[in-house]
């Protein structure tokens, strides 16, 4: 793969889907519908994700492609390959919260190893560079040229007084438990995968999450974390998260900067 390019195409694809999310965003009236997994979905979705599709299969006819809204791999089970959630934080978006993102992410041997996240409500865009690293992009968003970028980093983690950010929309008793058993600073409370970027940035050192999440949920985050320095493993054993696995869905999860000194469940 060239990472260059798929870089190029990601960012512009990203930006484009974020644009017509935002044109839906700021209407009166847009519809909710509800899928089989009981999970809302709206035009904003499913436009999206067409879009981002098209652009993906035009640009990668020979990268099997997996994204939230189609739920299936178009092509062969494959050791490598692309993953897209078009709008990730639905229920952000319905409650005009503005903490949601569109994320592509390219998995290797079941690592992602290159990702985009961009906020389109928050005007914060995320990215790996062809070398892995990651950068935030500051500026106005052109599609066709990138503005200046940062290079990003986590935090070096005080362990005695950590930023923890959790879920907006999915917060329950096991997981205000398990975050009890550190030094807690402060929470922030973020929907989506700006989670992820919040610690590559940064601005807060610990993630858990103890709920049904897939791999489009979290790959690109993943990327642009593992970029800037930062971990994701599983929470049963703290094993590095990997992907490809059977139905695309998650175990529980920690991410967090290199420097946080995990407990055990």
């Amino acid at each position: 793969m060239n990472y260059e390019n798929l870089m190029i195409v990601m960012r512009r694809l990203a930006l484009e889907a974020g644009d017509m999310i935002m044109d839906i965003y700021e209407t009166n009236d847009f519809s909710v519908n509800v899928k089989s997994d009981n999970s809302p979905v709206t035009a904003a979705d499913e436009a999206a994700d067409q879009l981002i599709s098209a652009g993906l299969r035009a640009a990668f006819p020979n990268v099997a492609l997996v994204t939230e809204e189609q739920s299936v791999s178009h092509g062969a089970r494959a050791d490598v390959f692309l993953i897209v959630d078009p709008l990730d934080g639905t229920k952000e978006f319905i409650h005009r919260r503005g903490d949601f993102t569109v994320n592509i992410a390219y998995i290797e041997h079941g690592v992602p190893t290159r990702g985009i996240v961009y906020a389109p409500a928050k005007g914060r865009l995320f990215y790996t560079l062809a070398n892995g690293q990651s950068v935030e992009e500051i500026g106005e968003f052109d599609k066709n040229q990138a503005a200046p970028t940062q290079p990003i980093r986590v935090n070096e983690a005080d362990n005695t007084a950590l930023m923890v950010v959790a879920s907006k929309s999915h917060r329950d008793r096991q997981t205000d438990a398990y975050i009890e058993k550190y030094a807690v600073k402060d929470m922030k409370s973020a929907g989506s995968s700006l989670k992820f970027c919040l610690i590559a940035t940064g601005e807060a050192d610990l993630y858990p999450r103890l709920g049904r999440t897939m791999e489009w949920d979290t790959a690109a985050g993943h990327a642009v974390l593992s970029g800037a320095g930062g971990k994701v493993v599983r929470f049963d054993d703290l094993k590095p998260l990997r992907y490809g696995k059977g139905g695309y869905e998650n175990p529980f999860f920690i991410a967090y900067g290199d420097d946080v000194e995990l407990k055990e469940p």
